[in-house]
C-alpha cells in the first residue's frame, strides 16, 4: 500500500505496480469466485476476472431469463460455470454479491446459511451493510466482509478493461476473520481492472455514491441540461442548437479536455470570452445548488434516502413504473433531439 497526496490531503491507495495481476493470481489460486447477480455489475467484473486467469462461476436465477440468457451469450456454461445462486454460492469460497440493493434483501436469507466459515462475502457497494437494520444483511462473524466499489458502471468497467484501462475503485474492510481479508479485496480489485484503489469505509462509501448518483453524476446533470435547454427553446432558438449548446459540446468537446488535464486545462483551450463568462458564472451557480447538495447529503445520511430506495425497488410494479419513467425521458424533445444529433457525427455517417 502506498501514501500519495492528493490536494494537501494524504490517502492509502494500491496500485497495479505493488499489487501486479501475478500477485493477484498467486492470492487467490485456490479461490473460487462466484458472481451472484448478472445485472449492472456482474458482467463486467466477472468477465474482466475471467479473461485475467481467476477460477470464476456466475450464480444467476434461471427464472429471470433476461439475466441468464446473456450469461449464456458471454460464454458462461450452465451446469459448468453458470448455476442457480445457491449452487454458485455453496461452490464459492468468495461471493461478489452484485445483485441490486433491494434483490440483496431478499437474497440474503436465502445464502446466509451457505456463508460458512473463512468464506468471503464481497460488495461493491456499501448500501447493504450501512443500512443493515433496513436490510437484515448482517453477515456472520467467521466469514470476511470486504468491498471493491469501481466508480464506474459495469459496462464502463468491461469497456475500459477490453481498452487496456481501467476504472479507479474503492476498496474497504468491514470484517476480517482469516486475516486475509485485504490481500483478497487488493487481488480482487485487480482482478475486475481497477486503475488503483483507494480506501474508504462501507458508510463513507455509500454516503458519497447514493450523493454523488443524485447529484453531478445523474440527477443533478439531467436537471441542468432540461434547464438551460428550456430557456434556450423558450427562447426561440432550435432543437438542434439548444441540445448541441447544451449536451453535446460539453461531452464531445469539453468534457474529454477536462478529463484529459483538469478544469484549469480545458480553460486554457476555450475562447477569453467563454472563460470570463464561466469565471463570473461559477458562483451564483455554486451558491444555487450547494443547499440542494447539502439537503441531499442529509437525507442520505439520515437512512432517508435508503429507505426511499428499498420501498420503492421492493414494489412488485417496480419494473413496469420505472420502464414509464425512462420512456417519458428517452421521448422527450432534448433526448428525441439527442438520437438525431448522435446520428449525424460524422462517425456514424
Amino acid at each position: 500500500m502506498a501514501v500519495l497526496n492528493f490536494g494537501g490531503v494524504d490517502e492509502n491507495v494500491v496500485t497495479r505496480e505493488e499489487f501486479p495481476l501475478a500477485k493477484a493470481l498467486e492470492v487467490l489460486k485456490d479461490e473460487v469466485i462466484a458472481v451472484v447477480g448478472y445485472g449492472v455489475q456482474g458482467p463486467g467484473q466477472s468477465q474482466n476476472l475471467r479473461d485475467n486467469g481467476f477460477n470464476v462461476i456466475v450464480g444467476q436465477a434461471p427464472e429471470f431469463k433476461r439475466e441468464w440468457d446473456k450469461a449464456v451469450g458471454d460464454g458462461w456454461v450452465p451446469g459448468k460455470t453458470l448455476f442457480p445462486i445457491e449452487e454458485a454460492v455453496e461452490k464459492g469460497s468468495i461471493i461478489l454479491f452484485l445483485v441490486s440493493d433491494a434483490a440483496q434483501i431478499a437474497v440474503w436469507p436465502r445464502i446466509k446459511p451457505l456463508m460458512t466459515k473463512g468464506k468471503a462475502l464481497y460488495f461493491s457497494h456499501g448500501f447493504g451493510i450501512t443500512y443493515k437494520e433496513r436490510t437484515n444483511i448482517i453477515p456472520p462473524a467467521d466469514i470476511d466482509v470486504i468491498m471493491v466499489a469501481p466508480k464506474g458502471s459495469g459496462t464502463t468497467l468491461r469497456r475500459m478493461f477490453l481498452q487496456g484501462r481501467g476504472v479507479n475503485s474503492s476498496y474497504a474492510i468491514f470484517q476480517d476473520a482469516t486475516g486475509r481479508a485485504k490481500d483478497r479485496a487488493f487481488a480482487l480489485g485487480i482482478g475486475v481492472g481497477s486503475g488503483y484503489l483507494f480506501e474508504t469505509t462501507f458508510k463513507r462509501e455509500v454516503y458519497s455514491d447514493l450523493t454523488g448518483e443524485r447529484g453531478t453524476l445523474m440527477g443533478a446533470i439531467q436537471g441542468l441540461f432540461l434547464a438551460q435547454y428550456e430557456v434556450l427553446r423558450e427562447n426561440g432558438h432550435t432543437p438542434s442548437e439548444a441540445f448541441n449548446e447544451t449536451v453535446e459540446e460539453l461531452t464531445q468537446s469539453l468534457m474529454p479536455l477536462f478529463a484529459e488535464n483538469g478544469m484549469d486545462w480545458m480553460y486554457a483551450n476555450c475562447s477569453t470570452t467563454a472563460q470570463r463568462g464561466a469565471l463570473d458564472w461559477m458562483g451564483p451557480f455554486h451558491d444555487a445548488t450547494k443547499p440542494v447538495f447539502e439537503k441531499l447529503y442529509r437525507e442520505v445520511a439520515s437512512g432517508n434516502e435508503a429507505q426511499r430506495s428499498i420501498d420503492t425497488n421492493s414494489k412488485p410494479d417496480y419494473r413496469e413504473g420505472l420502464e414509464k419513467e425512462l420512456k417519458a425521458l428517452r421521448e422527450s424533445e432534448m433526448w428525441r433531439t439527442g438520437a438525431v444529433v448522435r446520428q449525424l457525427r460524422p462517425e456514424n455517417i
